[in-house]
């Protein structure tokens, strides 16, 4: 399933009908008494998808602070940010999350890691070494600064409201190897 950002991709709600929340009156022989409409329900999504977008709304609120800060102080989008980070951490549920605070998959190159540095999981290759951060904002900053490299340059020509043009080119710059990378972030 392709996940949703759910700061970018809320789905609006139809707008409200004001009159059903208006008083109604009862007609009848006893002394009438005003009754509130129920607005009527919004369409339930099945139970795995509710608890999925709960669980995505839940991610965004946690770290949404920490996006718009790393937007203010690098210019990156925090819905790109916020994107990226559920995208690669399912929503906060991904062991690389959990276990090493790491929000974008951000791998290790170092020669010589100190012990906790970095560590590798077992769905992954044996090269393939994943930095450990102390913090959800160590990992953010750290995030940020790896876009600051040449590779990257190009998409801070990008209006800061560009999330697909962002999108397309982190994928262009080869953050990701996914192919469908772009289109999963938005």
């Amino acid at each position: 399933p392709r996940p949703r950002n759910a700061a970018l991709h809320a789905k609006e709600e139809p707008p409200l009908n004001v009159s059903l929340l208006q008083p109604k009156r009862i007609k009848s022989k006893k002394k009438t008494e005003p009754v509130a409409a129920s607005p009527a329900p919004k369409p339930s999504l099945p139970a795995d998808e509710e608890a999925k977008r709960r669980q995505q709304e839940t991610y965004v609120q946690q770290y949404a602070h920490i996006a718009q800060a790393e937007m203010e102080k690098f210019g990156i989008p925090a819905s790109i940010t916020l994107a990226q980070g559920l995208l690669e951490t399912n929503a906060g549920a991904s062991p690389l999350v959990t276990t090493a605070n790491n929000h974008f998959g951000i791998k290790c190159f170092s020669k010589s890691c100190s012990k906790g540095h970095c560590r590798n999981y077992s769905d992954d290759s044996h090269k393939d070494f994943f930095r450990i951060f102390p913090s959800a904002w160590a990992s953010y900053r750290a995030h940020s600064t790896l876009l600051q490299k040449p590779r990257y340059q190009s998409l801070f020509e990008l209006s800061s409201s560009d999330f697909k043009g962002w999108a397309a080119g982190l994928k262009r710059a080869g953050y990701a190897t996914d192919p469908n990378y772009a289109v999963k972030l938005v």
